[in-house]
């Protein structure tokens, strides 16, 4: 399966080949719960339910996390994607505006994005540590961490996972070799602990 950008924004922007080892990486994982920190505009979420429905036959769970672009302590701005109704392309402003009358990254914008698999996603709002501790993540064999990218954001993330998922879960840091971002330093700190590779533009860790 060829990873889809779809008609929104997505982390991987036009980065196919690295879009595409994500993909390749669940299929040789195979796993049946699926975690995804960062939702954004859904677009990685929607390649995530289609291949996991290839393979499982729609026995599979998807979990988002996002703040889904409300901050309520507005604390947080570097990072997270806040609702807009401005857009650039016209096609799209009169889509969400006027069509689908909900923004891209709203909850309820992923949730109709993603309808197809209503009855397996699950998905969350609020800041990832408070909602980590919070749900019942003990069965997740897979987890894409692109959330919060900060330091403290990622090591608490990271701890949390680590903490509650069951042995041989994966975890897939997103933008682990970005210099700017706090991600490489959270698992550096991390991987002489458990299994490590680095792969891409990613950083695997498994329990």
């Amino acid at each position: 399966m060829k990873y889809k950008f779809f008609y929104r924004k997505s982390s991987f922007k036009k980065d196919s080949k690295n879009a595409q080892k994500l993909l390749d990486l669940i299929s040789f994982y195979k796993p049946k719960k699926f975690l995804e920190i960062g939702v954004l505009e859904g677009v990685t979420s929607k390649n995530v339910c289609q291949l996991l429905c290839n393979i499982h036959l729609n026995n599979f769970s998807y979990l988002g996390i996002d703040l889904f672009g409300i901050d309520k302590e507005e604390n947080n701005k570097k990072q997270f994607t806040p609702i807009s109704n401005k857009y650039s392309n016209p096609f799209k402003h009169i889509y969400f505006n006027y069509i689908l009358k909900d923004k891209p990254n709203s909850i309820d914008g992923v949730r109709v994005f993603l309808k197809k698999f209503s009855n397996s996603v699950s998905l969350h709002q609020g800041y990832s540590q408070d909602i980590l501790e919070k749900i019942d993540i003990s069965d997740v064999d897979f987890t894409f961490l692109d959330g919060g990218h900060a330091y403290e954001t990622v090591k608490t993330d990271l701890n949390l996972l680590l903490n509650k998922i069951k042995k041989n879960s994966v975890i897939l840091c997103d933008d682990y070799n970005l210099a700017h971002y706090g991600v490489k330093k959270a698992v550096d700190e991390l991987k002489n602990r458990y299994y490590f590779e680095n792969i891409g533009r990613f950083a695997l860790l498994k329990k």
